[in-house]
């Protein structure tokens, strides 16, 4: 009974696992990602603070943001309507790879 109670517990780790993984996007192409489609009004390399463009925050900025959430970054690059952002049409894996890259630019 103990096995299959430890087995069954490794099973349903091993499934959360890989649903969290389709949900995690690539960090390097995420980061290439930003630096051609981005850097041109983003400061989007680690350690970079002036953004091109004045009004767009850098990447870390977006990163340390009170509840900044890969959740939160999906809706923001997948709306439709940016008043302050060209139309952005990106496939659900680059938001992925690129909220991954910004993510991993917090503190």
């Amino acid at each position: 009974m103990r096995a299959f109670i430890i087995s069954c517990l490794f099973g349903t780790l091993a499934a959360v696992t890989a649903v969290q993984a389709q949900h995690i996007g690539d960090l390097r192409q995420g980061r290439q990602l930003a630096l051609d489609v981005c850097a041109s009004c983003h400061a989007v390399r680690a350690g970079e603070f002036q953004s091109p463009l004045a009004t767009a925050p850098s990447f870390e900025e977006i990163a340390d943001t009170p509840g900044m959430t890969a959740a939160a970054l999906n809706f923001w690059l997948t709306a439709h309507v940016h008043r302050t952002m060209p139309l952005l049409i990106l496939s659900s894996q680059q938001v992925r790879d690129v909220s991954t890259y910004i993510l991993s630019l917090r503190d």
